[in-house]
C-alpha cells in the first residue's frame, strides 16, 4: 500500500512555457527532467503521483489579480513538454491521479486529502511552481489535512525572487523535510 505521493503542482503551458501567460519560465523549465524522474521513482515504488493543476473559468476571479491562466480546455492549461508524454504514457495506473482546482492549494474544496488517505498516503513530497504561491499554499494544505510534507528544492521553481525564503518558511511553519 502507498505511503506516500509526490504532488506535481501547476506545471502547465501557462506557467512554464516560454510564451506562457504567467510563467516562470527557464526556471520551471529546468526542473521538468528532475520531476519525471521523481514521478518515475514513485511509481516504480508503488507510491501515488497526483498532478494537481489550476482549472480556470473565462471569467475567473483570479484573473483580476493575475493574467489569465490554466483556463479550461486550452493549451496553456495542458502540462508542459515531456511532463505531458509522461502523462499520456501514466495516466492509466491507478496511482497517477489528475486533480483540478480552482486555488492556490491543491486540498482546497477539493477531495485529494481523502482520495490520498484511501490510498494509504501519510507523506506528500510537493514539486512544480510557483514555490511562493501554490506549492507553499499545498504544503500548508497538506499539513492541515495531517500529512508530513516534504518539499524538493530541485524540483521547484518560481517568477519571484523569493522561492528560498518560502522554502524555509515550509520548514519553520509546517516541519517540513527539504530535499536539496
Amino acid at each position: 500500500m502507498p505511503t506516500k505521493a509526490l504532488i506535481i503542482v501547476d506545471m502547465s503551458n501557462d506557467f512554464v512555457a516560454d510564451n506562457g501567460s504567467l510563467t516562470a519560465g527557464k526556471p520551471a523549465q529546468e526542473v521538468v527532467p528532475y520531476i519525471i524522474e521523481q514521478a518515475n521513482e514513485f511509481l516504480s515504488k508503488d507510491q501515488v503521483v497526483v498532478v494537481a493543476m489550476d482549472a480556470h473559468e473565462e471569467n475567473d476571479a483570479h484573473f483580476e489579480l493575475w493574467p489569465a491562466h490554466n483556463v479550461v480546455g486550452t493549451k496553456g492549461q495542458e502540462l508542459y513538454d515531456d511532463l505531458l508524454t509522461w502523462f499520456k504514457e501514466h495516466e492509466s495506473n491507478p496511482h497517477v491521479i489528475y486533480q483540478p482546482k480552482t486555488n492556490y492549494n491543491a486540498f482546497f474544496k477539493t477531495n485529494l486529502a481523502e482520495k490520498l488517505k484511501a490510498l494509504g498516503v501519510e507523506k506528500v513530497h510537493v514539486v512544480g511552481v510557483c514555490t511562493d504561491i501554490c506549492d507553499f499554499l499545498t504544503v500548508a494544505g497538506a499539513d492541515a489535512e495531517g500529512f508530513k510534507t516534504v518539499i524538493h528544492k530541485r524540483g521547484v521553481a518560481t517568477f519571484t525572487d523569493l522561492g528560498d525564503t518560502f522554502v524555509n518558511h515550509m520548514k519553520t511553519c509546517f516541519f517540513t523535510e527539504i530535499i536539496e
